[in-house]
């Protein structure tokens, strides 16, 4: 009886360790030049794939700001609801192989990220190679 009262304490724990540590859930993110926090995006999987939608902005002056300088389907489109991390895939324990847009001045950039640790999310956007790219951390949002 005490091996198995064990046995499901140890799997319960590792059920919870695993929710963490994933890219999927809702992530604070913080402006790499001001320091301040802007929004919250919920990332999610979708065919396979990772997206990042922005669900709360947090500055009051850009809650109903639309996306001007994007373009495609993203123009003049509202940056609440906006998918801004578009189709990651999973390679080693990085996502990459996707883009990410930037509303404030709308352009597309290719994508990594990564969990560093289990709370903070490793941002890179680049052009090109990886070098030439600004990096952010995104910290998770508790329920």
């Amino acid at each position: 009886m005490k091996k198995s009262i064990t046995i499901l304490v140890l799997f319960i724990s590792m059920a919870f360790y695993g929710q963490n540590h994933t890219v999927i859930g809702k992530w604070k993110t913080i402006d790499d030049e001001t320091g301040k926090a802007k929004s919250i995006v919920e990332v999610y999987e979708k065919s396979g794939k990772i997206y990042g939608k922005v669900v709360e902005i947090l500055e009051e002056e850009n809650k109903n700001r639309v996306c001007e300088n994007c373009s495609g389907e993203d123009k003049n489109k509202p940056i609440l609801g906006m998918i801004v991390i578009k189709g990651l895939s999973k390679v080693g324990k990085e996502y990459k192989k996707g883009k990410i847009l930037d509303p404030k001045n709308g352009k597309l950039y290719q994508c990594f990220i990564t969990l560093d640790g289990n709370d903070k999310l490793k941002v890179r956007g680049f052009i090109g190679i990886s070098l030439f790219g600004r990096t952010q951390y995104w910290y998770r949002v508790k329920d």
